[in-house]
């Protein structure tokens, strides 16, 4: 079967990479996420696809926002994109091959759930913690959109009516506590108001210009109160949002990946199952709460599996 490359659009960085039938990844490349707007997003992705080694069947793309046959609107962590883009029409005619467009967190759920730590489930929710907070669903065996494109939003479920701001606008949001650059928007204002913390200079230290995920880490090794204050907020806001999902689709295996969990690892798996359990009507033995395996490769997997099922579907 022919070579499918999957793209994986992050707020932070572009993946590319080959990925065959048995879903191992090949060649890749990847590259900082251009801030100036859709135009630039997709050269970046073209001249990507353009460096590898071998030239693809077809192209999978996940994309950190709603998704409705290729056109992708108001994605939250991608700026100034203020308008929906066909986004599978104009890739496909810049690289003159079929490509298949799918939101970012989905596709990562589908590369868990192919080959990752979702293999075997039914009833699948997949969450990821990165800049942002992403969901994706497996209902019954297949992977589930919705009626427009627009599901698996987990991180944009509410949890906190009129609480604290999302970068989507709305208040209250699981992505509000626990996507890291509304993380690093409360630690700012913490410490501009004179809140003690160590997180800055940790960044500093690493040569960061965010605080990353490996700089949460090591804050929170060193029991940093204000990086332990708002991480034990972000598990709680997902851990509810979990909760949800279970009580109302019963889903029988929830898998954690992106940045956090990937460097915090089973400590973070531990503490949402703790934290979701109150919260949860009927517990089942059955049910596991796991941390993603394919770690970075989950979207692009994913994506060149969403690519290949197009491809084979005419």
């Amino acid at each position: 079967m022919a070579t499918v490359a999957g793209v994986d659009i992050g707020g932070t960085n572009i993946s590319v990479a080959l990925v065959d039938d048995e879903h191992q990844v090949g060649d890749r490349h990847k590259r900082s996420t251009p801030t100036d707007g859709p135009d630039a997003v997709l050269e970046v992705v073209a001249e990507l696809l353009g460096e590898l080694d071998e030239e693809p069947a077809a192209v999978g793309v996940g994309m950190p926002g709603p998704v409705d046959d290729g056109v992708v609107s108001h994605p939250p962590n991608l700026q100034n994109w203020p308008e929906p883009v066909d986004v599978g029409g104009r890739l496909s005619e810049a690289v003159a091959m079929p490509v298949a467009v799918g939101n970012d967190a989905n596709v990562g759920v589908l590369g868990e759930w192919v080959a990752g730590a979702g293999r075997g489930s039914k009833f699948l929710l997949g969450v990821w913690m990165g800049t942002g907070v992403g969901g994706g669903l497996v209902l019954d065996g297949r992977p589930y959109t919705g009626s427009v494109g627009g599901a698996g939003e987990f991180g944009h479920m509410i949890v906190h009516a009129g609480g604290a701001q999302c970068g989507c606008g709305r208040r209250g949001c699981i992505e509000a506590y626990g996507g890291r650059a509304n993380m690093e928007r409360a630690a700012e204002r913490a410490a501009a108001g004179g809140f003690p913390t160590t997180l800055f200079e940790i960044r500093d230290d690493k040569g960061k210009d965010r605080l990353t995920s490996s700089v949460w880490d090591r804050a929170l090794d060193q029991g940093d109160k204000l990086a332990v204050r708002l991480f034990n907020e972000a598990v709680e806001a997902v851990a509810i949002g979990i909760a949800s999902v279970i009580n109302l689709l019963d889903v029988d295996r929830i898998v954690l990946g992106g940045g956090l969990a990937e460097k915090l690892g089973d400590d973070l798996a531990e503490q949402v199952e703790e934290a979701a359990r109150p919260h949860v009507f009927l517990p089942s033995a059955k049910r596991q709460i796991v941390l993603a395996e394919l770690e970075d490769d989950a979207g692009m997997v994913g994506a060149a599996a969403l690519g290949r099922a197009a491809m084979l579907l005419g």
